[in-house]
């Protein structure tokens, strides 16, 4: 079973990862690098002007973080961190299908990946949206754990729904849990102020959800597909 689960984890997990990496860099990649031209010129216009040295050359105070060039080298660290995060959702997705005991079959498998998506992508990004590269953002670790917190009680409430044989009383409760992280809400900055003009922050919020919407899914066709050409073949 391990074996079974391993092989069709990374197999669905590459194949989805390395379609939505390419479709990434007609989507989501052009939107970060307008966003970032907006981020070095407001950043550029609000530091002061850089002491020179001795030899007519700029001493920065601090250097920036390292990150890939444009390019080639931007395109395969993406498709690398792409992958790996298709990589993580199939072993999850099937983790918690063998573990409600779900037979995995194409149908069931995409149905399970849609609820995934409604828990770690769609619910929490009612809260917070997929940012650009300079918005504005609450404390990370604060955002974080209510980002978690809403993933498990999306998550919760839709088992809870969907389960044919819960009381009315329980899936009320389902109700309660889904709605209950967006009336405590979600950490927001101050000051709502953002490097990068509203309709490109709303488009790339667009485009990433639809793209994680899709990953998900072909995620979840992969598992459908590939999990009976895995099976253990009979004795004999």
């Amino acid at each position: 079973m391990l074996t079974r689960i391993l092989s069709v984890g990374l197999l669905a997990g590459l194949l989805a990862g390395l379609l939505i990496a390419a479709l990434q860099q007609v989507t989501t990649t052009p939107l970060i690098l307008a966003a970032e031209t907006y981020e070095k010129s407001a950043e550029a216009s609000a530091a002061p002007k850089a002491p020179h040295s001795h030899h007519g050359t700029e001493v920065h105070s601090h250097g920036e973080g390292w990150k890939p060039g444009d390019g080639m080298p931007r395109f395969f660290f993406t498709a690398i961190t792409t992958v790996a995060t298709a990589v993580g959702v199939a072993f999850v997705l099937m983790a918690v299908m063998v573990i409600a005991g779900v037979p995995i079959d194409e149908r069931r498998a995409l149905a399970w990946a849609v609820a995934g998506f409604i828990a770690c992508g769609l619910a929490p990004a009612a809260g917070l949206a997929p940012e650009l590269p300079g918005s504005a953002a609450g404390d990370l670790i604060a955002r974080q754990l209510w980002w978690v917190g809403t993933a498990i009680a999306t998550a919760v409430a839709l088992w809870a729904f969907l389960r044919a044989d819960h009381h009315p009383v329980v899936r009320l409760g389902a109700v309660v849990l889904l709605l209950a992280p967006h009336f405590i809400g979600a950490p927001h900055p101050h000051e709502l102020e953002s490097k990068v003009p509203a309709e490109l922050a709303a488009q790339f919020a667009a485009l990433s959800l639809a793209v994680q919407a899709l990953l998900w899914a072909l995620v979840g066709v992969g598992i459908g597909l590939l999990w009976p050409k895995f099976a253990p073949k009979a004795a004999g």
